[in-house]
């Protein structure tokens, strides 16, 4: 029997398990939820009316459903994203909804981005999930039932 065929399958069985391993690595896993009303709110504007209406909406929607009843992500991207940096007035608003249970997701293209403007990667707020890319995690989220809100 040819030794290099065994070789062969092998060395694509690896490549194959790299290739998986990079894609699971570009896609955040989407929570594990059980709740009716799952909604993911979008930022992608920098007027700080805009952010703190985003807020505004996932407290009310909080104060609306049952904790166990709604599974709630915002997700920021482009000028959006500052809201979600550390220092923002509305950061004790955040952590106050991120113990409440709502998730917030920062895109990695932004923050590239903001990087090569201020010569530095700017803080986000403790607990934000950074996502590769924040328009992808919405689509991602939707695809897996999410109601997108943009207020």
């Amino acid at each position: 029997m040819n030794k290099k065929i065994p070789l062969l399958i092998l060395t694509w069985m690896m490549s194959m398990l790299v290739s998986l391993n990079v894609l699971s690595a570009q896609e955040p896993t989407l929570p594990d939820t059980f709740a009716t009303h799952k909604v993911v709110l979008q930022i992608s504007d920098p007027n700080p009316f805009k952010q703190t209406l985003v807020l505004n909406v996932a407290n009310n929607l909080m104060k609306h459903y049952d904790a166990g009843d709604l599974d709630l992500e915002i997700v920021a991207f482009g000028p959006g994203l500052r809201l979600m940096l550390e220092g923002n007035v509305n950061t004790p608003r955040i952590k106050s909804l991120m113990n409440a249970g709502v998730r917030f997701s920062g895109c990695a293209n932004t923050l590239n981005h903001y990087s090569k403007i201020l010569g530095s990667k700017p803080a986000l707020v403790e607990g934000v999930n950074v996502v590769p890319a924040g328009a992808a995690r919405i689509l991602q989220l939707n695809a897996a039932g999410y109601q997108i809100l943009k207020p």
